[in-house]
C-alpha cells in the first residue's frame, strides 16, 4: 500500500475516526496496531508473520535480557538476537543476489551448474523494521531504556504503519514511550500535519514523479550527448532527495493524526558545505544508528587512527550494504525505492 494510493487514502482517514472516538489509550494502541497490519498485509499477507515474529523475537531477546544479571548470559542473548534479524535481513536482501552472481562467474569459467532457483520476495521495509529492532534491543542491553512488557503496544510500535517502510528508524525512547501516554490531535497538530502533508506529496508527486520521467529518458544505454548524462545526474540528485524526503514528510504527517511526533529524517542535506555535514543532514535516522549502533560499539575514534579508519570502513561498508545488492546495480529511477527498500 504506497502512500500516494486510493487503498491508503481510505486507510488513513477510517482509521482516524476509529482511533478519535476513543480516548482509551489501551484501545487507540490496538487500533493502531490493527491498521498497521492492514497496511502491511494489503501488499502481500503473507509477509505479516515475519512482521510479527521479528516482532516477538526482539519483544523477547529484551525481556530475557533484562531479567538476565549474569553479563555473559545477557552478552550471548543480545548476540543471538542481533544475529538472528541479520541472518534474515542477509536472505531476503542477498540471497538471489548471491545465487546469480555464482552462476554468472561459474558460466564464465566453462562451467554449467544446474541449481534449483529460488526467488526471495523482499518484505515492505525489511531493512527499517531489522534496524530499529536492533536498536531496541540494544538499548535495553545498555540500560537505556527498560523492556516493554505490554506486547501489543511493542507490536504496535514495531509496526506503526506510517514510517513502516520508508522510516525514519525510530528509537524506543522516542515512538515506543509515546504509545504509553495520553495522545491528543490539538488545532496545532493540525496545521502542521496539513503543511507536511502538502509538502511531503508535492515533493513526491510533482517534483520527484516529474523528475523521474526525464532522468528515465536521459540515463539509456549508449547515450550519445555527455550533457544529457550530466543534466540527468543532477535531476537525478534532486529526484532521490524530494522521493524520499516527501515520503517522510507524509509519514511525520499522518504520524501527527494520531498524535505522535517522529523525528526528522532531512534537513536541508544540499546546502552542506561538507560531506561530514551532508551525512548529519541526509537520512538522519541512518546515519545516527550506524554512528551510535557500530561506530561506537566498534570503538569510535577512541583507539588510534588505525582503528578509527577501520570503524569508519565498516560503518560506511554497512551503509553501503543496507541499500541492498542487485537493485543497485539498475539505477533507473523507477528502481530507485526498490533499491533504497522504502517501497
Amino acid at each position: 500500500m504506497s502512500f500516494v494510493s486510493v487503498a491508503f487514502l481510505g486507510l488513513v482517514p477510517a482509521t482516524f475516526l476509529l482511533y478519535h472516538a476513543t480516548s482509551r489509550l489501551a484501545v487507540q494502541n490496538v487500533i493502531i496496531l490493527a491498521a498497521s497490519y492492514v497496511f502491511y498485509g494489503w501488499w502481500d499477507w503473507r509477509f505479516l508473520p515475519l512482521l510479527v515474529g521479528i516482532s516477538v523475537v526482539n519483544y523477547a531477546a529484551a525481556i530475557l535480557i533484562a531479567a538476565t544479571h549474569h553479563e555473559h548470559t545477557r552478552k550471548l542473548l543480545l548476540f543471538s538476537a542481533v544475529a538472528a534479524a541479520i541472518i534474515v535481513l542477509a536472505i531476503f536482501k542477498y540471497f538471489s543476489f548471491f545465487v546469480d552472481s555464482f552462476m554468472t562467474i561459474a558460466q564464465r569459467a566453462g562451467l554449467n551448474p544446474n541449481l534449483p532457483t529460488l526467488r526471495i520476495i523482499l518484505p515492505l521495509g525489511i531493512s527499517f523494521i531489522t534496524f530499529q529492532g536492533i536498536a531496541y534491543v540494544v538499548d535495553v542491553y545498555r540500560g537505556k531504556h527498560v523492556a516493554e512488557r505490554d506486547l501489543v503496544k511493542f507490536l504496535a510500535f514495531k509496526a506503526f504503519f506510517p514510517q513502516l517502510v520508508a522510516g525514519p528508524i525510530e528509537r524506543a525512547s522516542n515512538l515506543l514511550d509515546q504509545f504509553s501516554k495520553p495522545r491528543q490531535f490539538t488545532a496545532d497538530h493540525a496545521d502542521r500535519a496539513l503543511w507536511l502533508l502538502i509538502y511531503g506529496y508535492a515533493m513526491k508527486v510533482v517534483v520527484a514523479d516529474s523528475l523521474a520521467v526525464i532522468v528515465d529518458t536521459l540515463f539509456i544505454p549508449d547515450q550519445p550527448f555527455g550533457w544529457s548524462v550530466v543534466l540527468a545526474t543532477i535531476a537525478f540528485g534532486i529526484q532521490i532527495y524530494a522521493d524520499f524526503n516527501g515520503y517522510s514528510l507524509i509519514a511525520k504527517g499522518v504520524a501527527l493524526l494520531f498524535g505522535f511526533e517522529l523525528t526528522w529524517n532531512f534537513r536541508y542535506p544540499y546546502w552542506s558545505v561538507s560531506i561530514s555535514e551532508f551525512w548529519r543532514r541526509w537520512h538522519i535516522s541512518l546515519s545516527t544508528w550506524l554512528r551510535d549502533y557500530l561506530y561506537i560499539s566498534l570503538g569510535g575514534n577512541r583507539r588510534g587512527e588505525t582503528i578509527t579508519n577501520r570503524n569508519l570502513m565498516l560503518t560506511m561498508a554497512l551503509g553501503g550494504l543496507w541499500h541492498g545488492a542487485s537493485d543497485i546495480r539498475s539505477l533507473g529511477t523507477a528502481s530507485w525505492h526498490r533499491a533504497c527498500d522504502v517501497a
